[in-house]
């Protein structure tokens, strides 16, 4: 019975502090909108404002969210780590595809391997573990960079100017550039054929985190008649869900709508 009155009060309380994350209420409305009854609900707010979790607000008679939970949050972000949420992920994508899997982050206008699962047909790949590729190039480059504002595309052009052309397949002109992007945009993957290695293909797709911000991309590559053959649109489709996934361990689709990652 203890710990069943324990996970109730639990529940009251996380539905009291959802409704105020909407903005500042008073006692009587959050009653009403939790249905709870209103002694319940005084009782409650007195014991999270002594907690710090809750205070009043702008106007008498108002609550809102207090400023402990900004640093409990801050401190539950600072404990995300990609390469431990990937790194399953990724090696399921490898037992399926059998080809290298990638995961990128980004730094300034690059995007840097941070965790990289070696493929069993091709291992000799440009980007390897540390290393870094242009935004414009490569999968988990571009997919990183569609994600991102289309006023940043421009910005990247302009402080990159001219874009470093690896194969005749780079996207490297900004028209060109603007088109791959709002594609990779739309379809919620990233595809490179060719642009970084000839003969080499890849897929990515983004990882995002709770307020919708890119926080990485995961990728596979190998040989394009491999990437681009009969079993791409299964592993396009995999690796789509992969991506979602890691991306519902930094809490998207909270305040981050997945719908946005394909």
């Amino acid at each position: 019975m203890a710990t069943e009155n324990n996970l109730m009060l639990v529940r009251k309380v996380s539905d009291l502090l959802d409704h105020l994350a909407k903005g500042e209420s008073s006692a009587a409305d959050i009653a009403d909108a939790i249905g709870e009854p209103r002694s319940s609900i005084y009782r409650l707010l007195a014991s999270l404002q002594t907690a710090g979790l809750v205070e009043p607000g702008g106007r008498r008679g108002k609550y809102r969210l207090g400023f402990k939970l900004l640093s409990l949050a801050t401190a539950v972000v600072a404990g995300f780590d990609e390469r431990a949420f990937a790194r399953p992920v990724m090696e399921r994508i490898h037992d399926l595809t059998g080809e290298t899997v990638f995961l990128c982050v980004p730094r300034q206008d690059e995007a840097v391997c941070i965790e990289r699962i070696d493929g069993k047909r091709v291992q000799s790949l440009a980007l390897q573990l540390g290393g870094s590729l242009p935004l414009h190039a490569g999968a988990a480059s571009r997919t990183i960079l569609a994600h991102r504002g289309e006023a940043e595309w421009d910005a990247y052009v302009e402080r990159n100017a001219p874009l470093r052309r690896f194969t005749p397949s780079t996207p490297v002109e900004r028209d060109d550039l603007r088109r791959v992007l709002a594609a990779t945009r739309a379809g919620g993957l990233s595809i490179s054929d060719q642009d970084v290695t000839v003969g080499v293909a890849a897929l990515g797709v983004p990882i995002v985190d709770y307020r919708g911000r890119v926080r990485g991309a995961l990728s596979i590559s190998g040989v394009r008649d491999s990437i681009l053959g009969p079993d791409s649109a299964v592993w396009r489709s995999e690796l789509v869900e992969a991506g979602r996934e890691i991306s519902r361990a930094f809490g998207a689709g909270a305040g981050a709508d997945l719908a946005d990652l394909g």
